[in-house]
């Protein structure tokens, strides 16, 4: 790339383009700033555009369960540079939900937001967790991706309205399934599906080598 600028603003690159196309000109883009060192500042309005960029930058997934963290492809991610992380069994997040009267769902989501505030947060259980990050993104969080799926009855719809809500009133990428339905498969299955496209264009003759 002539000249080498440290940032490069890649504004709507692949809009209108196919999805072939698409792969071939991220995969130039994600090939030229690691020989060039030079930082991509990423504009797109194609959702899974922006989250496999961020994951081949990367990006760490943070869970709101060892189930949905058990489901997500280690060895796609680790091909990223990735990581994936949950906090709900640390001890010391029952003890900080213990002294604030919080969920440790919720606990869990401050302890990563204020250490990894440009992960990809994926909720599949707690709906406290939504809404927790809902409001850390009011106050100036901005996740690299927020997938919202948690499962029930109590608060499910409610904290999924909110998430998308306020996730589209300040520009942060969501995926959200309305309604009652989702899990920690489902949250899995979506991180996986993301992972395994930014990993095909980070290394495309490898794409059939990954497992669950």
């Amino acid at each position: 790339m002539t000249p080498k600028p440290d940032i490069l603003l890649c504004d709507e690159i692949t809009s209108a383009l196919d999805v072939s196309s698409q792969a071939q000109i991220l995969r130039l883009l994600a090939e030229l700033c690691h020989e060039s060192g030079t930082s991509a500042v990423f504009v797109s309005h194609d959702l899974s555009v922006v989250a496999c960029m961020a994951l081949c930058g990367g990006a760490s997934i943070i869970t709101d369960t060892n189930m949905a963290l058990a489901g997500v492809s280690k060895p796609a991610l680790q091909k990223l540079g990735g990581t994936a992380l949950c906090f709900m069994a640390e001890p010391f997040i029952a003890e900080e939900a213990k002294a604030r009267g919080v969920t440790r769902a919720a606990a869990s989501v401050d302890y990563a937001a204020e250490r990894i505030p440009n992960a990809i947060f994926a909720v599949g259980n707690a709906p406290t967790a939504l809404l927790e990050l809902a409001g850390h993104i009011e106050n100036g969080l901005r996740p690299a991706l927020v997938i919202g799926v948690p499962v029930g009855f109590v608060n499910v719809v409610e904290s999924k309205e909110r998430a998308l809500a306020v996730c589209e009133a300040h520009g942060v990428p969501a995926i959200i399934a309305l309604g009652r339905k989702g899990g920690s498969g489902v949250a899995a299955a979506i991180c996986n599906a993301l992972l395994y496209a930014a990993a095909e264009l980070a290394e495309p003759e490898k794409r059939l080598s990954f497992n669950p």
